[in-house]
């Protein structure tokens, strides 16, 4: 979904050959699973870094193409909107440093955008959901010129047959919005965690990351504001499953599950199942011409693309065109900073390992259902809901994190081989927000229990502590 495309114009016999070569290659990666034809090299890792471009009042500027030919870098992309940028890091080692190494270069990516644009007085900010963004800039007129985001919005909107948007979030406060495009999307920024997987144990692994999401989302809350309202502690979440809203039970002709998804059960066998589920129920959305070799699975690649479960699984190739499984990791938000990020990462691979390792799968003692509503709970109400858990019952989050969670983690990524000066200087961060119960949703809802809603005066406090590379538990409330 990454790669630009030649045309946003398509015609019906574009889905029929679209549709035959995703029938054929979901039928290729049968085989692959079947033959365990998978690259078996040892644990790697990535991320995906969201961010903000604003002016020096903290509000959004659209200056993306500005930063990309600035910086020249092939760790740079667009997103959606033209105020919004990608940075990349490339894929590490788990063992031994590679976390580390992960949060130099980011850092140093990070650092180098921000030294760009200041030559041109604007700054980089990384959250959730920007506090000073306003409905009136979430236009077409701020769309990145790409034909791909084109014709993202085209489809999606006749797939809705020309349908608003509707966007309706309840929370602490009540928020209602309707858009004819997708533009509601860039609202939202994210830090996406990547881990490649052993292909026969990958229905573990993508379990294990389902299983520990509401954890996850809890964690690192950063989006408690939209459009000055008050919502949940992760809004990103529901505006993100409202913004791109095509399918659902209630809309069958388009799919019985919408496209933006926790996902509709566990893996029983590999996340091929995933794969047949997206050939089964999602139409196609971007029929496009591919030019990529056929060997690599172009056009099951790019459907997927536009699937996004908070958990996806995706095929990747090497330069000698070994395939390999990955889980993308999507619920944790953007920021408060790089070390809050790369701690977030550290506790998401060793939870993830840890309970993918467990002799008896512990999916088999929570439903996939307990593990859903965990999730949207955690969202809504961040370190401060209860969620049930393996033994059945229902436990603050916060207990579960400082007396499980945390210990688990550790073994996981004793596990992994990563070295133990890593484990303990991330987990120390992990185990002192969970301590302080200070994410960024708490310290942004404390700044304006304290000061009202002055959005401006929000982004300009938050992006000040951004900026010192503290992490957010020592972030004061003044």
């Amino acid at each position: 979904m990454g790669e630009e495309i030649l045309s946003s114009q398509f015609t019906d016999a574009d889905y029929e050959t679209y549709y035959h070569k995703l029938d054929q290659e979901t039928e290729v990666l049968r085989s692959m699973f079947d033959n365990q034809q998978f690259n078996q090299s040892s644990a790697m890792c990535g991320i995906e870094q969201e961010a903000w471009i604003t002016n020096k009042t903290h509000y959004p500027m659209p200056e993306n193409q500005y930063l990309l030919d600035q910086m020249q870098s092939d760790l740079l992309s667009p997103e959606l909107a033209l105020f919004n940028i990608e940075l990349n890091t490339t894929p590490q080692h788990l063992a031994s440093q590679g976390l580390s190494n992960m949060h130099r270069e980011l850092s140093s990516l990070w650092q180098e955008c921000e030294e760009k644009l200041q030559q041109k007085k604007l700054l980089l900010h990384m959250v959730g959901i920007l506090p000073t963004v306003r409905d009136d800039e979430l236009i077409l007129e701020n769309m990145s010129r790409m034909n791909r985001y084109q014709a993202l919005n085209e489809q999606v909107l006749k797939s809705r047959k020309g349908k608003p948007l509707k966007l309706n979030i309840v929370g602490k406060e009540h928020l209602k919005s309707e858009h004819l495009d997708v533009m509601l999307e860039s609202a939202a920024t994210s830090f996406q965690i990547h881990r490649q997987v052993p292909a026969e144990l990958s229905a573990r692994y993508y379990n294990a990351a389902i299983l520990i999401s509401g954890f996850m989302v809890a964690l690192s809350a950063n989006s408690p504001f939209l459009f000055g309202r008050q919502l949940w502690d992760e809004t990103r979440i529901p505006l993100f499953e409202q913004a791109v809203e095509v399918g659902g039970y209630g809309d069958a002709a388009h799919g019985p599950i919408r496209r933006v998804t926790f996902g509709s059960d566990y893996a029983k066998n590999s996340v091929f199942e995933c794969f047949e589920e997206n050939l089964a129920h999602y139409p196609v959305l971007l029929p496009v011409a591919l030019k990529e070799k056929d060997n690599r699975l172009p056009h099951l690649r790019m459907h997927n693309g536009t699937i996004w479960r908070w958990n996806r699984p995706l095929i990747g190739f090497d330069e000698n065109d070994n395939p390999h499984v990955r889980i993308e990791h999507r619920v944790v938000s953007a920021g408060p900073t790089v070390t809050d990020e790369i701690a977030n990462a550290v506790f998401f691979y060793g939870l993830q390992e840890y309970f993918a390792s467990l002799p008896e799968a512990p999916e088999i003692s929570l439903t996939f259902s307990d593990s859903k509503n965990n999730f949207y709970a955690a969202a809504q109400h961040g370190l401060n809901t209860t969620i049930r858990w393996l033994d059945g019952k229902k436990h603050p989050i916060t207990s579960l994190l400082s007396t499980e969670l945390v210990k688990n983690a550790c073994e996981g990524l004793a596990m992994l081989e990563v070295d133990r000066n890593v484990i303990k200087e991330y987990m120390e961060i992990v185990e002192a927000r969970i301590a302080k119960k200070q994410t960024g949703a708490e310290w942004q809802k404390a700044i304006v229990n304290k000061y009202g809603k002055d959005m401006e005066q929000l982004a300009a406090k938050y992006w000040e502590l951004q900026k010192t590379g503290n992490p957010v538990h020592d972030w004061s409330i003044t």
